[in-house]
């Protein structure tokens, strides 16, 4: 069973920065495909980056892509996501995802292999960033 656990939220002003932590449960390398989602109260979740867990092939959401950074140690087991420059409008519950069984076709990226079926993911329970402007 996949289980993922977030941590590194918090509050920070406008142009701060952050870095959040996902702990996977067993290798991050046999997760394939991981990322962050984010939603705000209103809106849909929404996925701001992934990556192929095997290659490191990332991709992010244009919302955010040059000031976020997801990123893995295999050692630790742990996914990243570096939050640089944020915004009031980053302000969400972050979600860790992963999709072990993802078979996306070869030229799809992360990001858009992890919402072609969302209910398929598996999500930790998620770590709040509030920005205040």
């Amino acid at each position: 069973q996949v289980q993922l656990m977030e941590s590194g939220g918090g509050s920070v002003q406008a142009g701060g920065s952050l870095r959040l932590s996902c702990a996977v449960s067993g290798s991050i390398y046999s997760m394939y495909l991981m990322g962050w989602f984010r939603q705000s109260p209103g809106k849909e979740r929404e996925a701001v980056a992934g990556i192929y867990t095997g290659s490191g092939r990332s991709s992010y959401a244009d919302s955010v892509k040059g000031r976020f950074t997801i990123s893995q140690d295999n050692a630790k087991n742990t996914l990243y996501l570096v939050m640089n420059d944020l915004k009031s409008e980053d302000t969400a519950m972050y979600y860790c995802a992963a999709n072990p069984t993802a078979k996306p076709p070869p030229n799809m990226s992360a990001i858009q292999a992890l919402t072609k079926v969302p209910e398929y993911n598996h999500y930790g329970q998620g770590t709040q960033v509030t920005v205040s402007s």
